[in-house]
């Protein structure tokens, strides 16, 4: 029999404001404390220099987070001309200076080449694992050694300058853009490789994450305002629903016999649902071999109640994670 967790059986999201010098980490050890979840984590790191949306989910939640952090990510993100920091955001030593300061001209038409799907190197300073260690802790036991980091992709969507004409006349220095990137996504790594790109070195001195998946400001509340919550911040408004974090994938309308099936890890007809479904049915994939599988996740409702995330595979529905709600 297994070890039954400690704490409260809270399910949902809460999307906190994290503060600035504040880990990840750190903020789920005070929602689990402030609320008495026996079950917490996030839905994708904030480095401590950053601040911004932070989801945290309880409970059920947890089985949603991989979708959180595949998810979307907004960005306003501070690039600091004439010098680069060997962990390339305002916290490391100065490795490299440059007199170059880029016009707004000459960035614009550097953006191009960093958008789309690029190949990004990540910082020195960073959780990437070489050979079962992180690269953060190989660079701190020998700061002037070089880490090899391997290039990956990463995907881009768009990048915005947000900075004036005026204002970089009067603060050269400085360079404020707004990104959408995908996961994995290094802004410290824009900041730098940008900067190489237009012959100076910059670093990361500023960044608020603006959103995540389908989680943003509208949603966030502070660290404060959940202490002055308490546990009741189960039962408020602050406290949002496990299917939140899915509104963007398309819905699968259970019967409550179906729905039974799929919560006990048995395969559902798919046949039957479409014929419910009727016009409605034309954003479900129907798989053209027996065995072919349908890599979209779907959520499997029984009315408004998540039964579990789904995949189609051939012409069966069929739960990748069930919700005990």
């Amino acid at each position: 029999m297994g070890r039954r967790r400690k704490g409260l059986p809270i399910h949902g999201w809460l999307v906190i404001d994290k503060p600035l010098e504040m880990t990840s980490t750190a903020v789920v050890s005070a929602v689990r404390r402030i609320t008495g979840a026996a079950k917490v984590g996030h839905g994708g790191t904030l480095d401590p220099l950053a601040t911004g949306i932070l989801p945290v989910a309880l409970g059920e939640a947890t089985k949603t987070v991989s979708h959180v952090m595949d998810g979307r990510k907004l960005y306003r993100m501070g690039v600091r001309w004439g010098e680069q920091r060997d962990t390339d955001d305002g916290e490391g030593r100065v490795i490299a200076t440059s007199e170059a300061r880029p016009t707004l001209d000459q960035v614009r038409a550097a953006l191009p080449a960093f958008t789309g799907v690029i190949d990004q190197v990540p910082p020195r300073f960073s959780a990437v694992k070489i050979d079962g260690r992180r690269a953060y802790d190989l660079a701190r036991a020998d700061a002037d050694a070089p880490v090899d980091l391997k290039a990956r992709p990463v995907r881009i969507d768009s990048i915005t300058i947000l900075t004036s004409a005026e204002e970089a006349v009067a603060s050269p220095d400085r360079l404020d853009l707004l990104i959408a990137a995908g996961k994995g996504t290094y802004m410290r790594s824009l900041a730098r490789d940008l900067a190489a790109a237009l012959g100076t070195c910059a670093y990361m001195d500023s960044l608020r994450r603006l959103s995540c998946g389908p989680f943003d400001e509208s949603h966030a509340i502070s660290l404060d305002h959940l202490e002055s919550l308490g546990h009741s911040a189960a039962g408020s408004d602050a406290l949002l629903s496990v299917e939140t974090a899915l509104d963007d994938i398309p819905a699968l309308a259970l019967t409550d016999t179906e729905a039974r099936r799929l919560a006990m890890g048995q395969p559902v007809a798919l046949p039957p649902l479409l014929s419910r479904m009727g016009d409605a049915a034309c954003g479900i994939a129907q798989p053209s071999a027996p065995d072919a599988p349908d890599e979209r996740v779907y959520k499997a409702m029984s009315g408004t109640r998540l039964v579990a995330m789904a995949r189609i595979v051939g012409g069966e529905i069929r739960p990748v994670r069930v919700m005990n709600l």
